[in-house]
């Protein structure tokens, strides 16, 4: 019997195949390079631990090269994972596209990245709810909630390394 959890999962592969798959969970580099050198891990709570704690103790500059390899909300992703997680937006009418797609844009040209939210088990209408409350937000602020769905995502996608594929 194969490995059962995504810790296991991750202890049995080798570096490429690793960081391939650690990177399709958390696109920033220094988190990758540091999730490879904790291995191996003890368990999946293991696991998760040193993924949030590695997160947390970088920057700006990390956090924005994570942030850049998402699609837009509302956008159709080509993603598999990222289709299932934005899997909300497809029962939003015409005008809530239209209007996350406004929105995005906005988001861009104030805070300078994708609008980025654990987008997991959201209606289109709740998305485009949080893209608007967080607009008024400051930089610094608006960053660290990024960074935090970022986190959010982040565990989702590790978990699902541990599924079957």
């Amino acid at each position: 019997m194969g490995p059962t959890g995504p810790a296991e999962r991750l202890n049995v592969l080798g570096d490429a195949a690793v960081r391939a798959a650690l990177a399709r969970c958390c696109a920033a580099r220094r988190w990758v390079d540091a999730l490879v050198a904790a291995r191996p891990f003890a368990s999946d709570a293991a696991l998760f631990a040193a993924a949030d704690r590695v997160w947390w103790s970088l920057g700006r500059e990390d956090w924005l090269e994570a942030f850049a390899a998402h699609p837009r909300i509302g956008e159709r992703p080509d993603d598999p994972w990222a289709r299932r997680e934005q899997a909300g937006v497809e029962q939003g009418g015409r005008g809530t596209a239209a209007a996350l797609a406004q929105g995005n844009r906005a988001y861009e040209r104030r805070f300078g990245h994708v609008f980025l939210i654990c987008a997991t088990g959201k209606s289109a209408d709740e998305m485009l709810g949080a893209l608007e409350a967080r607009l008024v937000n400051d930089a610094a602020s608006e960053l660290r909630i990024a960074a935090g769905e970022q986190a959010k995502i982040t565990r989702l996608r590790l978990e699902r390394l541990g599924e079957a594929s």
